[in-house]
């Protein structure tokens, strides 16, 4: 594309007046062009980023789970769109919700056996510490707690509430904690508390097999849903990747149509400028010189940029293909002048250079396309005259 571009800026000056209107229609279609690419960069970026997050983060799903295995059976099935998929979490949080309700409500008679034992009613209040001159008692008791804010925060509707109903257990067994903790075990209030607790621990297991099939059956339905969304999350994302592709092949070919059109109103490369790219080429690094046949294979799929032996036959490449080596090669020779007025003629650098096998591979494999490139150029000239 960045050739495209250069074309059409270097062609320009070049134009004849009456062929301003089409030189600022073209400049208009490599707007448009740009506009596009910029806008698929953010698309590539943003699947570029699901896919590299979706690399590292793992599912809370276990390897070995029925859940996995029987996603990996079923992995070709249609995937859900990614509102649907949140759409369903929504209904299984709600029903969830529906059963922990009914959960709360078998709990809260237990604790309406608990707190009407006649031993219960030191731990129906907040502990009064100023009435009863308990001055250091928030220095032992680090959460206080009692049975009426206990019944205030099942009650709560604005969303301060217990969320389940092993959160309730906790705060009940803190109740009786904290008496003990503060109480010495020969005190009253030491002993009800024990005795309280034991008598709530005996009615939590008669309730706890419900508790933990819940917790197993929520944890497997975030897991399914949390799968569920990567897939559909997968599948959109992969359908974003295919569209980028076709909208790349699109420009592709607006690319090509614009650079036709650039060539049909360029003059022709004359022979005495084929013969000077020519030795150009010969003058190139080995790194430079792969690049401009790069350049020659993209017009001419069947030429063999990467082989052991390159035949370059100047007289035979297309236009386009032409200005875009003639382009690349006068840049290319600049940079690689200024690169060596840089090094001051550091001879000893050179000599180290060379010596490297990296570098004298390349160096024998650009004399041997140069050499190429000069025996069809000769091939030319003699049969130039006839």
């Amino acid at each position: 594309m960045d050739a495209s571009i250069s074309d059409t800026r270097n062609m320009e000056t070049g134009k004849n007046q009456g062929n301003a209107a089409q030189v600022e229609s073209l400049k208009s279609r490599v707007d448009d062009i740009f506009t596009k690419v910029d806008k698929l960069e953010q698309r590539v970026n943003e699947v570029e980023q699901f896919y590299l997050t979706a690399s590292k983060k793992q599912l809370n799903v276990s390897k070995g789970s029925s859940i996995v295995k029987d996603k990996d059976k079923d992995k070709e099935r249609h995937v859900a769109s990614v509102k649907k998929q949140q759409q369903d979490a929504s209904r299984r949080e709600a029903a969830a919700a529906k059963r922990m309700q009914e959960l709360m409500r078998q709990f809260g008679t237990i604790l309406r056996q608990i707190t009407q034992h006649k031993w219960a009613w030191p731990f129906m209040q907040p502990v009064d510490v100023e009435g009863l001159g308990l001055h250091d008692y928030y220095e032992v008791i680090e959460k206080p707690m009692d049975f009426s804010t206990i019944k205030n925060k099942m009650e709560a509707k604005d969303g301060a509430g217990y969320k389940n109903v092993r959160e309730i257990c906790a705060d009940v067994r803190l109740v009786f904690k904290n008496a003990m903790k503060y109480n010495d075990e020969r005190r009253d209030v030491h002993v009800m508390a024990k005795t309280l607790l034991g008598k709530f621990e005996e009615k939590w297991l008669q309730l706890l097999p419900k508790v933990a099939e819940e917790d197993k059956r929520r944890e497997e339905e975030e897991a399914e849903a949390q799968l569920d969304m990567h897939l559909a999350q997968e599948a959109a994302h992969a359908k974003m990747a295919r569209d980028i592709s076709n909208e790349l092949f699109e420009i592709d070919m607006h690319l090509d149509d614009i650079r036709e059109i650039i060539v049909q109103k360029c003059r022709k490369t004359s022979t005495e400028e084929k013969r000077k790219l020519g030795a150009a080429l010969s003058r190139l690094s080995a790194e430079d010189l792969s690049k401009a046949l790069e350049i020659v294979a993209q017009s001419n799929p069947s030429f063999q940029a990467t082989a052991e032996e390159v035949h370059l036959d100047i007289d035979a490449q297309r236009e386009s293909t032409l200005w875009r080596l003639k382009f690349f090669v006068k840049d290319a020779l600049e940079i690689q002048g200024k690169s060596s007025a840089s090094m001051g003629g550091n001879n000893t650098a050179t000599t180290t250079n060379n010596n490297h096998p990296t570098t004298n591979n390349n160096s024998k494999r650009k004399k041997e396309i140069c050499d190429a490139i000069a025996k069809t150029a000769k091939k030319k000239n003699k049969k130039a005259p006839s």
